[in-house]
């Protein structure tokens, strides 16, 4: 992917995020076809687990290797992203789940929580329950939030994480969570993407509120115009963060990167509207297991290619490629 470049018609990182996201195909054929799987966690909450439910004629449901997607933030299993993934993961014979965050497969969680960008402990859980369930090998990426969480999970992990994964990705995380929350909040970025989050994000935090009256300072949250002030009032006092800069600074999965220890991918497009290139890690900050691409294009988990309305497969095939062949698997075409 470092030699990607986005159609002509497609120029910058804003239409390289926008048109992929709401116009072009995600699959050759029909949307993926999901089971859903509801897990209780050790806290008396649940979460959604969405499996594809194609199985492969050639492989033995359960043994052939499992690819496990951690959705970005307010993402789920239909997020064009996710799509793209199940539809490479048929097409090669492997298995795959969309675990859901908590609150994101259209349901309220139970618990006082929702989710955060640093969550590993929920990532180590989610991965040692989808080791209990398959026989195959197991291989995780993250796109966005769900990146920066894996790559969390992975550098505390260290030598450890290999024994539940063969190798892990992230796709366009802002693994330097300071840096990305301050490029949202301001110009285009905080018309449009913060807007956009703001609308989804503000209704589920009032919702919790009312599941646990005075959870949180209802009218600070009312008066919140970007993603710093709700991580503020919501995010950072409901999973133990002092504010919004301990937060970011503590979640951040960058200065982590030299601890993994596992085969590792970390792709970020250096045009990404919510990632400054100048916050991308460079070789000297990640260890030998990490590789690094950073194309010039692709804008946030867009990378579309092809002819008109374009698709956006071609990503999630060099990932998928990407990690089978890092786990030593190479079935990938």
């Amino acid at each position: 992917m470092n030699d990607y470049r986005a159609p002509w018609w497609l120029p910058g990182g804003n239409l390289q995020t926008i048109w992929p996201a709401l116009l072009a195909r995600r699959t050759r054929g029909p949307s993926p076809q999901y089971r859903r799987e509801r897990w209780t966690t050790p806290d008396g909450d649940f979460l959604d687990v969405d499996w594809q439910t194609a199985t492969p004629p050639s492989q033995g449901a359960g043994t052939q290797p499992l690819v496990v997607l951690f959705h970005g933030l307010e993402g789920s299993s239909r997020s064009h992203y996710a799509e793209a993934f199940a539809e490479v993961a048929a097409r090669n014979g492997l298995a795959y789940a969309v675990p859901h965050f908590r609150g994101c497969s259209g349901e309220l969680n139970l618990a006082p929580r929702a989710y955060h960008s640093g969550d590993h402990e929920e990532i180590g859980w989610i991965l040692r329950r989808m080791r209990e369930h398959h026989a195959g090998p197991l291989l995780a990426v993250g796109v966005s939030l769900g990146g920066n969480a894996l790559m969390r999970w992975a550098g505390e992990q260290g030598e450890a994480a290999s024994r539940l994964v063969g190798a892990v990705a992230s796709v366009c995380s802002p693994l330097d969570l300071a840096a990305g929350g301050h490029a949202i909040g301001q110009g285009f970025n905080r018309l449009v993407y913060t807007t956009m989050f703001m609308r989804s994000m503000k209704p589920k935090a009032l919702r919790k509120w009312a599941q646990h009256p005075g959870l949180f300072d209802r009218e600070a949250l009312l008066a919140a115009r970007d993603l710093y002030e709700f991580d503020n009032i919501f995010t950072a006092p409901l999973h133990g963060f002092r504010g919004t800069e301990d937060y970011w600074q503590r979640a951040s999965a960058k200065p982590h990167l030299a601890r993994i220890r596992v085969p590792s991918l970390v792709l970020n497009a250096r045009n990404d509207p919510f990632v400054p290139a100048q916050s991308l890690p460079r070789p000297g900050e990640v260890g030998k297991h990490v590789t690094v691409w950073q194309p010039e294009e692709g804008g946030h988990v867009g990378f579309p290619a092809g002819t008109w309305p374009v698709q956006v497969w071609t990503m999630p095939e060099a990932v998928t490629a990407w990690l089978l062949r890092a786990a030593g698997l190479d079935r990938a075409g």
